[in-house]
């Protein structure tokens, strides 16, 4: 079949596509920028890769009238905007106009658990889409998921920042809130397995895992599993104010995200019983066994999608990259500096490696002090960190950068920095006949912006050329 794959460069979406591949089907990615889709989509006939922004209807052409089933995948914590269930209501109701004129047969929509009358505004958004999705053109299969725990997942990666980070916790009421926590692997089980089946045809499901638990217990048992002891006493007097700042301070989340995160906690998410399991063939594991394989994918370095690559967990850089990856000449102060390669191999590798657990090389206590003032004042911090130990695409992130370019065959790698600045930061690695050139630009905003450039700049000296003597040596 010819597949349609929206949110294709999207925690979910990257992990479905291989599988979609390898049953034998075309699958047409739709992303915003092109720049972001995986460059191993490039070199494979059974992969099409369309630009296409779902906001804006004119740009929809691109995308193949003869479709035979479509994955909507488009979903937002929108951090970005307080409006965003207006926004990802005109995205639905703009996939709809277009495939009413066409053959799709059957779209496939992945929402969260609705069942409670007071919902969050991001699960209230996610009901509306489905609603808007209706069709009597295509027909229409909704699954319905709970928390989602994998390898690189929200909940996964905030319960881990939780966990590990605090051996006591006092923490707010909505830990005692229940969930039915989902492993990744089903979700993508029942996603591959609904196409073209006519019997989910116009139907609803919730899809959930087969335990019942608290927040709190998914905790402790993460706790339990990692070999580490942890006490949690909740409090009633947390508001959602105090529990979101609880969060974005411990986590490496933004505060907008955290903020948006303590709304749909509070409310229930209990799957209704059907049978899809049964009709599917897929009896999901617990949370204990999906902690154990995502454990098992880091040790692998295995990590398919990251809920940190997604827009959505910095919120500064929120359009095409191509605005970004010409780095700007005029009005702007420049660090650059070259060196002799030794070992062209070795370079490309650390520069590759750059950032996270593996550090900057040198002076690496001054970069973790920016991320901490950066925290203070809102801004996303270090905590990020990245997928890949050795490994960097366009579009992922990288500490409190985001990777604008990446091409080891061009010897380039380009960033642009998602910290709280007083104007905007890019940090250049290019390889040319046999030299390192290391550039870090910054366009300033205002005065703030030129006082801030001078008085990092001692700091710069020390950090840049230490940095480049370590990447070439």
């Amino acid at each position: 079949m010819k597949i349609l794959v929206t949110g294709a460069t999207g925690y979910i979406g990257k992990r479905l596509i291989p599988i979609l591949i390898n049953e034998g089907h075309h699958v047409v990615c739709a992303v915003r920028d092109a720049l972001r889709a995986d460059k191993t989509y490039l070199e494979d006939e059974h992969i099409s890769i369309v630009e296409a922004d779902f906001l804006k209807p004119e740009t929809l052409n691109s995308i193949p009238k003869d479709i035979d089933v479509a994955y909507y995948l488009i979903h937002s914590m929108s951090n970005t905007s307080r409006d965003f269930e207006i926004l990802e209501a005109k995205c639905a109701e703009n996939f709809k106009t277009y495939f009413d004129d066409s053959k799709l047969k059957q779209t496939i929509y992945l929402s969260g658990i609705t069942n409670e009358e007071n919902l969050s505004k991001h699960l209230q958004s996610r009901k509306n889409v489905e609603e808007l999705l209706v069709s009597n053109t295509y027909a229409l299969t909704v699954f319905k998921a709970g928390i989602i725990v994998g390898s690189g997942s929200s909940a996964f990666e905030i319960i881990r920042d939780l966990v590990e980070k605090l051996p006591v916790m006092v923490a707010p009421k909505w830990l005692n809130t229940k969930t039915q926590p989902l492993a990744v692997r089903d979700v993508l089980a029942f996603l591959s397995k609904a196409k073209a089946n006519q019997e989910l045809y116009n139907k609803s499901f919730d899809i959930f895992g087969p335990e019942i638990l608290t927040y709190k217990q998914m905790l402790l048992e993460f706790a339990k599993i990692r070999g580490l002891k942890r006490y949690i006493l909740t409090v009633p007097v947390m508001t959602p104010k105090l529990s979101s700042y609880w969060l974005y301070f411990v986590t490496s989340t933004s505060y907008k995200l955290a903020s948006t995160l303590v709304d749909s906690m509070g409310v229930e998410i209990v799957g209704k019983q059907s049978d899809i399991n049964k009709i599917l063939d897929i009896k999901p594991i617990t949370y204990t066994e999906a902690v154990q394989l995502a454990f098992e994918k880091i040790e692998q370095n295995s990590i398919v999608s990251s809920w940190k690559d997604s827009m959505v967990s910095s919120g500064r850089l929120n359009t095409n990259f191509h605005k970004y990856i010409n780095v700007p000449k005029y009005g702007c102060f420049k660090d650059f500096k070259q060196r002799n390669i030794l070992d062209e191999t070795k370079t490309i590798n650390k520069i590759w490696s750059i950032g996270g657990t593996t550090g900057w090389y040198y002076g690496n206590f001054l970069w973790k002090l920016r991320g901490y003032l950066d925290k203070l004042v809102g801004g996303i911090g270090l905590r990020r960190g990245r997928t890949h130990i050795s490994e960097l695409n366009t579009g992922d992130a990288l500490d409190f950068w985001r990777v604008i370019f990446s091409d080891k065959k061009e010897k380039k790698l380009l960033l642009y920095a998602e910290m709280k600045l007083p104007g905007e930061a890019w940090l250049e690695f290019k390889i040319e006949d046999g030299i390192l050139k290391q550039t870090a630009t910054f366009r300033p905003r205002g005065l703030w912006g030129r006082l801030y450039w001078y008085s990092v700049l001692p700091f710069h000296g020390i950090i840049f050329n230490g940095m480049i003597n370590k990447l070439v040596s």
